[in-house]
């Protein structure tokens, strides 16, 4: 992947669709953006692309292949995997719902009461690792009348798969070829510590069967040339295990860290994650997902959490706590929804210096569209679906991104995914020093050295090249 900034955004976001993409970053932000995470841009039935029908078709409001791999040769392209699950809706786990044992894909998903020999105890289903207050299974009735459960860890569209079924692997390993021969440099294998279930364990990140699922579609994947990304939210040393394997990770503690050392006006916690995070990362400060508070627990104390969430709410635009709730279908208890420009109270000063902190970090940084166009909090569309989520899935039109990049923000933001994209120094190692509200971060490349000179309390900074 190429060390310059990376875009995340959904095929309908910035546009319409691809082309509608295309002409936007061929336009705008040549130079600005090295490569293109596009979220799930293949039939769905639920959670806007996270419910796949099928790997081998581009839902046609966005395009079709040959529009992503146009856009493959112009940036490196990263696309979602569920290996966790697939839609209800598929040929799958209809054809078994109709055939059940004489389906060729009954072995596909993971039988309740098989798993466990019969029904779990109350002590089993407690120690599973749960997205929502209840036993992760759902109801299946077959054509003939009669009924079972499945696993179902998130939404009853989302059926989880079994991995160890030999028929699933082959359906791992066939996707997997397909997206590296059309287009594709890196793949996000989403909800990945999820998939492996081991009896009387949480049932995530189970070891060492995760170490041989990664390793068994890596070596596919390596035939392409092409990178994984598993999609992780827990505590980072989860993060590092990967790291230390050679992996490519995420660094999800970065916002909370930022959130904390902008509130709170001293960077001693942010400096310490960037002297010992992973090298080999990728940055963010947002995505389609809420704001991660788990991935930054022992970064922060137990009361530096609480202290950054309420500055949050009390300090951001727009934002309260009902927005994370279960009024506003939010599962996940660990994530907070809000664009991270409201979060910083929609001040320009403050936005741009959460920007440059992130460039400056360790690994490539990742630009959420919404982000990379200062955008605020959307209520109009939370209201309208009561999707928690949605707060921060605004969907632009051409006009209005056009509209946008007049703001000094926005274009200040490009500036420096410019200068971030551009300069080589980022390829080189990090220093950071924080001392009550300033902080130092420089970055060493032989003879080519970039620092950031920043004051944690007035958010004026300086850039040297």
């Amino acid at each position: 992947m190429k060390n310059q900034v990376m875009l995340i955004t959904y095929g309908d976001s910035l546009g319409r669709n691809f082309r509608e993409l295309e002409e936007i970053m061929d336009r705008y932000y040549k130079g600005a953006v090295g490569s293109i995470h596009i979220l799930p841009f293949f039939p769905s039935s639920a959670d806007r692309g996270f419910a796949p029908l099928r790997y081998d078709t581009v839902d046609e409001k966005f395009g079709d292949f040959t529009d992503i791999e146009r856009l493959g040769k112009k940036y490196d392209l990263a696309c979602d995997f569920m290996v966790n699950h697939i839609s209800a809706q598929s040929e799958y786990y209809r054809d078994f719902q109709e055939k059940k044992e004489n389906s060729p894909y009954k072995d596909m998903f993971i039988r309740w009461e098989k798993f466990w020999g019969g029904e779990p105890t109350w002590e089993q289903v407690d120690k599973i690792y749960k997205r929502k207050p209840k036993a992760p299974c759902v109801d299946i009735t077959f054509a003939d009348g009669t009924t079972e459960k499945l696993w179902c860890t998130f939404s009853e569209e989302q059926i989880d798969l079994n991995v160890e079924a030999p028929v699933t692997q082959k359906f791992i390993d066939d996707t997997i070829r397909f997206l590296c021969t059309h287009g594709i440099s890196m793949i996000r294998l989403d909800a990945f510590a999820y998939a492996v279930k081991k009896k009387d364990t949480s049932c995530f990140f189970v070891e060492p069967e995760m170490w041989e699922l990664m390793e068994r579609i890596a070596k596919t994947a390596a035939e392409y040339q092409v990178e994984l990304l598993p999609e992780i939210h827990e505590h980072y040393s989860i993060q590092m295990k990967l790291a230390e394997k050679g992996y490519w990770v995420y660094d999800f503690a970065l916002p909370m860290l930022v959130l904390h050392a902008l509130y709170s006006h001293r960077g001693d916690r942010l400096k310490h994650w960037l002297d010992i995070c992973p090298r080999k990362q990728m940055t963010t400060l947002d995505t389609h997902d809420g704001i991660g508070v788990v991935d930054v627990v022992d970064l922060l104390t137990p009361e530096e959490i609480e202290e950054t969430k309420e500055n949050l709410y009390a300090r951001g635009a727009n934002v309260k706590k009902k927005y994370s709730s279960e009024e506003y279908n939010n599962l996940d208890i660990y994530q907070i929804n809000c664009t991270f420009y409201s979060a910083l109270g929609n001040r320009d000063d403050a936005y741009l210096l959460a920007r440059a902190i992130q460039f400056f970090a360790p690994g490539i940084p990742q630009v959420y569209y919404v982000g990379m166009l200062a955008g605020e909090n959307d209520l109009e569309l939370l209201e309208a679906t009561k999707e928690g989520r949605n707060i921060n899935r605004h969907y632009y039109s051409v006009e209005e991104v056009e509209e946008n990049l007049k703001r000094p923000v926005v274009q200040k933001l490009r500036d420096l995914m410019r200068f971030r994209s551009e300069c080589p120094a980022f390829d080189g190692e990090c220093i950071c020093e924080a001392e009550g509200t300033k902080l130092r971060i420089e970055r060493n490349n032989g003879e080519v050295k970039a620092v950031l000179e920043a004051d944690l309390e007035s958010y004026e900074f300086t850039i040297h090249h």
